[in-house]
């Protein structure tokens, strides 16, 4: 790190090395879904989870690579442990501010919320997995995406699933299959679809945010909570699988 340069001929104090406890600082706010990412999940909102746990390796599996990498390199002999808890605190300080990012009423302001909520889960999960040396660019890191947030139940479905979201696709790439039906009624689905993948049991929420006054925003507690049950879960998994033999990365 560069120290800050003398003033008046005088040598300055070095800029301190941050704690190995905190090996990288968090991100102010959230980020939201990319807006391709919305315009795919919205034409297809039965396969949103699918669309966006794909969507999620792709775009943040590498951002969770290097930041592991980075610490690392700058914290030698950090524990995995110790990288794990860094990025769930950071993660559920995020979910803790999704909840009102999107400053919208109704239900566009409802769906807006938990899809943020459920990409910064997304986000946290990946660099769990690069916590503890589970490659978060693998293809299988999707599914454990969908299962962790109990999307679906098990392993097998949720490839299923994934693989006809990919397929939908490329199909919508191919021939520009986007869907045409009622706006209203495709928004309600998919709020309806990201909640139950945010695990925040906001259906009732998502319906309720229509109501003209009512307001209602994604508490912070559920929001931390239902991010710290995941935190759990990943953490479980990936911690048993970070002193296997590293899995080969699929294409």
């Amino acid at each position: 790190m560069t120290d800050t340069p003398p003033v008046g001929g005088q040598s300055a104090a070095p800029t301190p090395e941050p704690s190995a406890d905190v090996p990288v600082a968090p991100a102010a706010t959230p980020e939201g879904p990319p807006g391709r990412l919305w315009d795919r999940m919205r034409d297809d909102p039965q396969y949103a989870p699918e669309h966006l746990a794909l969507e999620a390796v792709r775009r943040l599996g590498p951002e969770a690579a290097q930041w592991a990498a980075r610490a690392r390199n700058d914290h030698p002999g950090v524990s995995s442990d110790v990288l794990a808890d860094q990025a769930i605190r950071k993660f559920v300080n995020l979910a803790r501010l999704s909840g009102a990012v999107s400053g919208a009423a109704g239900l566009p302001g409802a769906v807006l919320d938990v899809g943020v909520l459920a990409w910064t889960q997304a986000r946290m999960v990946l660099h769990v997995a690069a916590a503890y040396d589970v490659d978060p660019l693998h293809s299988d890191r999707a599914t454990d995406l969908l299962v962790l947030q109990r999307v679906h139940k098990v392993a097998e479905s949720a490839r299923l699933a994934l693989g006809v979201a990919a397929g939908r696709e490329r199909a919508d790439a191919l021939f520009g299959l986007g869907g045409q039906r009622p706006l209203g009624r495709v928004m309600l689905q998919l709020g309806v679809r990201l909640a139950q993948m945010a695990g925040v049991r906001a259906a009732k929420r998502v319906i309720a945010k229509i109501v003209p006054g009512a307001a209602i925003v994604l508490g912070t507690w559920a929001n931390s909570s239902a991010t710290k049950d995941l935190a759990e879960r990943s953490r479980a998994l990936y911690g048993r699988r970070g002193n296997a033999v590293p899995e080969p990365r699929r294409s």
